[in-house]
């Protein structure tokens, strides 16, 4: 796409998303797919002085060695990841698939054994942010894929993108930063807060935020984003919960979930299309069976699911999920090799209490 959004895009990934600074290491994931986006980020970080090193990742690859590889080369990390992990400033992932569903047939047990290899190394990275050594940031290019998965043409996901990324402004890193104040005023609200009840569609369920942090994220990790999220107590969580907005996960589209907690476990589920695979991925570890997050979608251009999380998690008048790994920022302990994002649909039927105050009733925050 030859497009001064692209440019946009680019100047907001490097000044704003990432901060990039003389001499950092940037490392960019992507498929050739993105190429229109790897070359402008390319060129705005030699402006800065950084050092960009392009990760081109042939996404067939992939798939060939989850469908022919043996357990031991399922679980070896690639050296060139490793040294990524430990060297690396920044880490721009472009998501840039042809084919959303290309590892939809692979059986969970070989993707269990790549994703909990994965864990060690997402552990590093985490450690590396805390300290401040590191940062990070995920945005998705549009391909024919992605666009289909949507149910749209590919010029009207282009448009889409381009929509809730706030690029078609002259200046969008003005409009994140003026959805940030937004929503640090609802994270300033909810500081000191305790029980959180949620209402809705075939939900009731209650869970505890005493003593979480919520975060305000604002744009700088996802691109898009808008969201405020929290780790919740880890053994809270009370009741009954269903997500109608399907839940992709590696690939695989799960619809029609519903999740029974007691003391913070889930001890029932079940999913209309996908309940195999729903199963499998709750007994991946100690911690799937936990949350290890609880947030509220803020992004009101976001009106409709597109099976992508980046995107989905983050609209207007709903709240997700996840289940497995918290984020150590928020004060959340769970741990897991699982961090699955489930959507809840609050936007025509449902409420959400926050200790005696009514914060959110269909989809529109009162506070």
């Amino acid at each position: 796409m030859n497009d001064i959004r692209i440019e946009r895009w680019a100047h907001t990934l490097v000044h704003y998303c990432l901060y990039l600074k003389p001499g950092d290491i940037l490392a960019i994931q992507a498929t050739p797919l993105a190429a229109p986006l790897i070359e402008a980020v390319y060129r705005e970080a030699l402006k800065v002085g950084a050092h960009p090193v392009p990760v081109i990742e042939l996404e067939g690859l992939n798939e060939i060695l989850l469908r022919e590889g043996n357990d031991n080369q399922l679980s070896t990390i690639s050296p060139l990841t490793l040294t990524m992990a430990e060297k690396a400033n920044a880490r721009l992932n472009i998501q840039s698939s042809s084919n959303p569903k290309a590892l939809s047939t692979i059986p969970p047990d070989r993707a269990a054994i790549r994703q909990r290899a994965a864990y060690s190394i997402a552990n590093t990275f985490r450690q590396r942010e805390q300290a401040g050594d590191y940062r990070w940031c995920g945005t998705l290019y549009p391909t024919a894929g992605y666009a289909q998965e949507a149910n749209m043409s590919l010029k009207e996901f282009e448009e889409f993108v381009f929509d809730v990324c706030f690029l078609n402004d002259p200046d969008p890193i003005a409009r994140w930063q003026e959805l940030a104040r937004k929503q640090q005023h609802f994270v300033d609200w909810l500081v000191g807060k305790k029980q959180v009840h949620i209402l809705g569609e075939g939900t009731d369920l209650k869970l505890s935020i005493a003593d979480r942090i919520f975060i305000n994220s604002d744009g700088k990790r996802n691109f898009p984003s808008g969201e405020f999220f929290t780790g919740p107590i880890e053994n809270s969580a009370e009741g009954v919960v269903q997500f109608d907005i399907p839940a992709t996960y590696g690939g695989r589209s799960v619809e029609g979930v519903r999740l029974v907690f007691h003391e913070g476990k889930v001890v029932e589920a079940s999913a209309r299309q996908g309940n195999d695979y729903l199963q499998q991925m709750l007994n991946l570890d100690e911690g799937a069976r936990y949350l290890g997050e609880f947030a509220f979608g803020n992004n009101d251009r976001v009106t409709h699911a597109t099976k992508q999380i980046l995107f989905d998690e983050k609209m207007g008048g709903t709240i997700h999920m996840a289940l497995g790994a918290s984020y150590p920022e928020t004060g959340g302990l769970n741990k897991s090799a699982l961090h699955w994002d489930m959507v809840c649909d609050l936007r025509t039927a449902g409420e959400v209490w926050i200790d005696e105050t009514l914060f959110l009733k269909n989809g529109k925050v009162l506070v």
